[in-house]
């Protein structure tokens, strides 16, 4: 895939977008094909990290014993300890998983927080996940984790041959957004068993636009 194509694409579709009263994102959309999702091994589930953001501040909570308390409220947008999980109700919990797009945990705590959050987070994708670096040593700096996480997203492919994902706003520079797709783009193609081959479509949409095809 050129860097040249993805320009081309998002120059027509800033010219034929409609003026919205927000600022719409840009998803990348992969159409895959030659997988067989029924098996596991084939799936595509990766977490990456962009150079440039998705041009939105994420919030992100925290689980913490009374160890780490003080450390995740100077740092994290929400600290929930340990000794609160049992007051908080199943809706509570459900606007938690709404607000935040990360939850990240103390490791010691992790079977706590799955018995008080994991029927609502799991089927979310929202469950403290080690792969994201989401779980997390007592005695952490929580500073570094969480400015990571402001430029990671999930790459999955679990249950459809499809990929979507918000690489940036549109008052992002247009480098951006290049580089956030040609990242995104190669650790895909890297993570599949037949590399390109496995890529049928390759398209870029705004929020409230049609996909245009890139390659």
């Amino acid at each position: 895939m050129e860097k040249e194509n993805i320009k081309k694409v998002l120059e027509e579709l800033k010219k034929n977008s409609k003026k919205r009263k927000f600022k719409q994102s840009y998803d990348l959309i992969i159409n895959l094909q030659g997988l067989d999702l029924k098996k596991p091994e084939q799936h595509v589930d990766f977490y990456t990290s962009l150079h440039y953001g998705k041009g939105k501040k994420l919030k992100i909570c925290a689980f913490v014993g009374p160890e780490m308390s003080e450390e995740a409220k100077k740092v994290c947008d929400l600290t929930v300890n340990v000794d609160e999980f049992n007051n908080l109700t199943k809706q509570a919990v459900k606007k938690m998983a709404n607000e935040f797009d990360y939850f990240i945990a103390q490791a010691n705590i992790m079977g706590k927080v799955a018995a008080a959050f994991g029927k609502v987070l799991g089927p979310r994708g929202k469950m403290p996940n080690p792969k994201a670096g989401c779980v997390f040593l007592p005695k952490a700096q929580l500073q570094p984790l969480y400015d990571k996480l402001q430029k990671t997203i999930r790459v999955s492919a679990k249950t459809a041959l499809m990929i979507q994902c918000a690489v940036g706003k549109e008052d992002m520079k247009d480098e951006e957004i290049i580089d956030n797709v040609m990242t995104i783009y190669t650790q895909v193609v890297n993570s599949l068993p037949n590399h390109d081959n496995n890529i049928k479509l390759v398209s870029l949409k705004l929020t409230m636009s049609k996909p245009m095809k890139v390659a």
